[in-house]
This record gives C-alpha cells, structure tokens and sequence, in this order.
C-alpha cells in the first residue's frame, strides 16, 4: 500500500510533486522516491508500505527493464503470483506484486485491467508515445485525484491534501457542498468538495497525451450482471460462491507482514472469521474489535463467544468521549472531505493500536449488506426507490432549511438509479456505484492509510458482486429478511449455536455524547461553521435544529 503522486506537461516542477510525495508519507513509510521521464513531460512521485517483496528491489517509480514503461502503484494485485506465470520470458528482478502489474501492462497493454484481482490506482508513463496511463479498481478501493492546468497539464495523487501541497487553491466547489448539504451527496461521480480537483471514477481509466485528456468506464458491473436470473438450484449458487469466498480470503492472505482481522459480532464479521479460521486453523492471526464502553452499542460479547476455542488474541480497542476532539481534528485533515462520524473516529483508533503491535494488513467485512440485500430498507424497495441515507433513525436525514435560499439553489440531486436493473437490483447497484460503499471505501482507506495500515477486503472480489446479483429476489431477500442465501451458507460454517449480534444501524454511542460529555466541543464547531459560512447557512435554523436534537426532540445525530 503506498501513496503515489505525479504530474504531466510542459510547466511541470519536480518541487511541487516533492511537495505531494511528502504529503503522503502516512500512506508509505518505508521508503520515498522521485522520477522525471528523460523527455521531461512527466515527473512521478512514491511513498511504500512494504508489504509484499520488502526489499528494495520493490521500490518504486519502478521502470522496465527497457526503459520504456514506469509506473507508480498504490495497492494489491492479489493474483500476482498466477500472472507472474503467464508472463513467461519477463526479466523478473523482484519478488513483488508491482513488477508483475508493470509487466502486464507492457504486455497487455490496457488489456491487463481485466486480469487483476486487487485493489490499485495506478499510473503509467510511456516514453515512447509521451504518454500517461492511470486507472482506478472496479469498485473504488483505492482513491485516486486529479487536477488539470490552464495549459493542459495534469497533476495526480492519492489524496486531495497532496494537490493542495503542490499548490492547487483550497477554494471549496459550493455545488457539491450544497448538493452534500441538501441530498446528501457525497462520493458519486469525479467532483469532489474541492474546486478543481477531480476523482477519476471507480472502474474508470484515463489517458493524458499532449495536453489532451481522455477518461472511459473499463468496469461496468451493471453490463455484468444485465440479463436473466440465475435459476440453478440454490445448493449449486451455495457451493460456487463458498469456493469464491475461499479463494477471496486466501488471496488477501499473501503479505510478508502479519495479517489480522477486524471484527464486529455480527453476520459479516463472523463468516469472515469462519473462513480465516477454517483456512489457517490456531495460526497467530490477531482480531481487532473498537468499544465504546456503551453496552447498548458495543459488540464485545459476541465477538468473544465468536473467538471462543479459536486461539486467535483479541486486541480491543476502546474510544472515549474525551478522545474524540483531537482525534476529530486529526482525521478530518487526512480524509479532506466530509466523513461518516464517530464510527470513522472509533475505526481509526483501531487502525493505531494494530500499527502499534506490527500488524500491517487488516481485513474486514466490507460489501457484503450490498451484494446480499442486507440493509433494512431493501425489502420495501420494488422500483429502484432510494434507500434511507440514515440508518437508525426515524427522523429525516437532511435540514434543507438550514441553507440560505440562494446557496441551496445550487444543490443538484443524485441521478435517477440504473433503470437496466429490476427495482431490487437498481437500489443495490446505486448503493455500489453512488452511496454506501463509495463513502465508506473513502472513510475506511484514510483512515487505515493514516496510521500506515493497508486494509483488505476479501468480499470486494468482483466475482462475488457478480454471482450475487444476478440471484433471484427470493435468494436476497427471503421472508422479507436480507441475505437469505448467505444466511443459509453462513449456518454451515458457524459453530452451532452461535449467537451473532443483532443488526445495528448505530456502531457508536454518537448521539449520547453529542447531547452529553460532547455538547460544548458541538456548540463551538456550529457557531465557527456559522460564523465562517454566513452565506450558506441560515443561523437562525441551524441554531433552531441542533437545539431541537440536544432537546431530544430529534434522534438523527
């Protein structure tokens, strides 16, 4: 895992991409580097986490061994080893996974995308044709932002503080904001909170030749699972998605560095758990799991009976309310844009004691309430209906009123879902490609990569997404509850008897402390928001509806 940087051009300074690499050192500690292409029209920056190959062979800018190609790569290629194989003739020189994404790409050309199994963002420099590659994974995992110049030229990185510290304006974009503020929008599409800073798409590709940008979809999930349901019996779609999930978690096993797993004591957690249990036996895999000390929130009871007769050793990592103001400062600076809240803050503390113990990679549960139907409102969805941006609350998310008259009215709503899907599917899709997994890929990968910890996710394969939704609704949604298929998988994996923890909207005891121990640190954050963004805010309203919460008159924290 790495934080990669770079620009393109005439104008090009190598300052200001020194400037960017070291903004990303969090994301790579272990080494840092600079590359200008002999043409001059490309200048590439690296920070690495070494997790795979940790010599120095591995290093990157990394370059081949003609010259032509260079690459800087921040991510995984899970099945490097297989590819590896395939390149047969390649003049290897390192062990690691960069070398072989490299030499894919010099063989395959763009072609390679479709072989990868991993997480990346990457980018290319062609020496021959002047002429840059960047591509992002089908999902999104890892994030990559751009920003063109007046005359063509274009700069690179993996997170927006990066562009800022080579000198982009920190000006914010108002139509996201307002559009942030009155629909809740957030990670879809390239704009960000930031004007002039772009993110390149999930599943999307770009090249930059001559001044000339060009940007194009290469996965298209909806395209993938487009067409009739999947109709053989349901013990035949049980064993090939087990086999699936299997070969997923023994993949995102391969490091040089200790692996550990994060774990609530829920379903996702648990059949994790199952599959690193049944894969390694009593190794020395450490679990992780955040409390809060709140019983009505904290899972800690069933993530012990889940690690009972295990061996495996339970960090927990606890947060208090007196934490939470400095580690909110400290997080906000890494994530640059609005983020999801005490449960972002508990999960970044988690990251800390697992760097603190040497635990370098950590795998969680992530994608899996998408693929399978899991959140609640998806039994009521028939039509591609939007889903509740809040879980847990039956109050309205959103405070429009909040918003003077002329700020709101550069609000812009999210795009109607995918209409190629059935209404069950089209919901799921939108939360894949446009709400909940894009937001909290963003909030997970800062959050990890701030304390210098690479995070997995083993249900990210896109071969699972794929088998999933092409289910029929009966196999999703069961009697009216989510992940019925997998729920069957999962009884005959668990150990009998196991009790999992009921569903929770709420990870954290977030609307107690804000009323409470967290009030005074609330009031002054909205009074400098009023003070600093009078012409966005009716301070009036916003007084009005924080007064109304703390009053517990409302239950959306």
């Amino acid at each position: 895992m790495c934080g990669i940087a770079g620009a393109c051009g005439n104008t090009i300074e190598m300052a200001a991409v020194e400037r960017m690499t070291g903004a990303l050192r969090h994301r790579g500690p272990d080494a840092e580097a600079t590359w200008r292409s002999p043409d001059g029209d490309a200048i590439f920056g690296h920070t690495r986490l070494s997790i795979i190959d940790r010599t120095a062979s591995a290093d990157q800018p990394m370059q081949t061994p003609d010259g032509r190609y260079t690459i800087v790569f921040n991510g995984e290629i899970y099945n490097y080893r297989e590819l590896r194989a395939e390149l047969v003739g390649y003049p290897f020189s390192s062990q690691g996974d960069t070398e072989v994404l490299l030499a894919a790409y010099a063989r395959w050309g763009h072609a390679c995308l479709d072989r990868l199994l991993g997480m990346f963002a990457f980018a290319i420099w062609d020496t021959t044709r002047h002429e840059l590659f960047a591509a992002r994974d089908r999902f999104g995992v890892k994030p990559l932002f751009l920003t063109r110049a007046a005359d063509g030229g274009l700069r690179f990185a993996s997170e927006i503080a990066a562009l800022h510290a080579a000198g982009v304006p920190a000006i914010p974009d108002e139509v996201r904001w307002a559009s942030f503020l009155a629909y809740g929008r957030t990670d879809d599409g390239c704009q960000t909170f930031w004007r002039g800073i772009e993110s390149l798409p999930a599943g999307h590709r770009l090249t930059w030749r001559d001044g000339t940008l060009a940007t194009g979809r290469w996965y298209d999930v909806a395209g993938r699972v487009d067409g009739p349901f999947d109709t053989r019996p349901a013990a035949e779609v049980r064993e090939e998605y087990l086999a699936l999930l299997q070969t997923s978690v023994a993949l995102r096993f391969r490091a040089d560095v200790p692996v550990g797993v994060n774990l609530s004591g829920g379903l996702d957690s648990s059949l994790l758990l199952a599959l690193v249990r049944a894969r390694h036996g009593h190794e020395a895999v450490a679990a992780y799991t955040f409390v809060t000390g709140d019983a009505a929130y904290d899972e800690l009871p069933w993530v012990r009976r889940m690690l009972e007769r295990s061996g495996m050793r339970l960090a927990i990592c606890g947060l208090t309310a007196d934490e939470v103001p400095d580690l909110a400062a400290s997080v906000q600076r890494h994530q640059s844009e609005p983020f999801g809240g005490l449960p972002t803050l508990a999960y970044a503390r988690l990251f800390e004691r697992a760097r603190g113990e040497g635990t370098l990679v950590l795998l969680d549960g992530q994608g899996l309430d998408e693929q399978w139907a899991g959140y609640d409102y998806y039994a009521a969805t028939t039509d591609g209906a939007d889903g509740a941006l809040v879980q847990g609350s039956a109050d309205r998310p959103l405070r429009p009123e909040c918003l003077l008259p002329e700020f709101g009215a550069l609000a812009a709503p999210l795009p109607p879902a995918e209409r190629r899907l059935d209404g069950l599917r089209a919901a799921q899709l939108r939360d894949v490609t446009q709400r909940k997994l894009p937001r909290a890929l963003r909030y997970n990968d800062r959050a990890s990569m701030r304390a210098s910890v690479e995070l997995r996710e083993p249900f990210l394969d896109h071969r699972l997404f794929e088998l999933a939704l092409r289910q029929p609704p009966e196999r999703t949604i069961g009697d009216g509850t989510g992940k019925a298929l997998l729920r069957e998988l999962a009884a005959e994996l668990l150990p009998d008897g196991l009790a999992l923890a009921p569903k929770r909207p709420m990870q954290t005891p977030q609307r107690e402390w804000l009323r409470g121990p967290l009030r005074p640190w609330a009031d002054d954050l909205i009074e400098t928001a009023l003070a600093r963004r009078g012409d966005w805010l009716d301070a009036s309203a916003v007084r009005g509806a924080w007064q109304a919460f703390c009053a517990g008159k409302s239950d959306n924290s």
